[in-house]
């Protein structure tokens, strides 16, 4: 069993920063990759980034790229997605999973966080 909380999330103005933080627990973490997706309203929830526990291995969406970048403490057990230029689109409910990827592929999710709203206004 693993559990994943968020925090970090707020309002913020387009242009602004924010730091997402996914703490994990459970005996098995590292056999897990994390990751991270967002939901806005009246849309699919979609793919952000991953890292590997083991080896810090990332892939970021291109809708991303060069602007979010995750991250990883595995002594703290926590990773994290630094959100530069936000953009008012960037708005939704930020989610961390622990699932499998292949390649640069996310292939699964086992396990989901609650959320966290980041809001960007314009």
């Amino acid at each position: 069993q693993v559990q994943l909380v968020e925090s970090g999330g707020g309002l913020v103005q387009a242009g602004g920063s924010l730091r997402l933080s996914c703490a994990a627990s459970g005996r098995t973490l590292s056999s897990y990759v994390m990751g991270w997706f967002r939901q806005a309203p009246g849309k699919e929830r979609e793919f952000v980034a991953f890292i590997t526990w083991n080896s810090g291995r990332t892939f970021h969406a291109d809708s991303v790229k060069g602007r979010f970048t995750t991250s990883r403490d595995n002594a703290k057990n926590t990773v994290y997605l630094q959100m530069n230029s936000l953009k008012p689109e960037n708005s939704a409910v930020y989610y961390c999973a622990a699932g499998s990827a292949r390649g640069s592929r996310w292939y699964g999710s086992e396990y989901w966080g609650q959320g966290t709203q980041v809001t960007v206004s314009s």
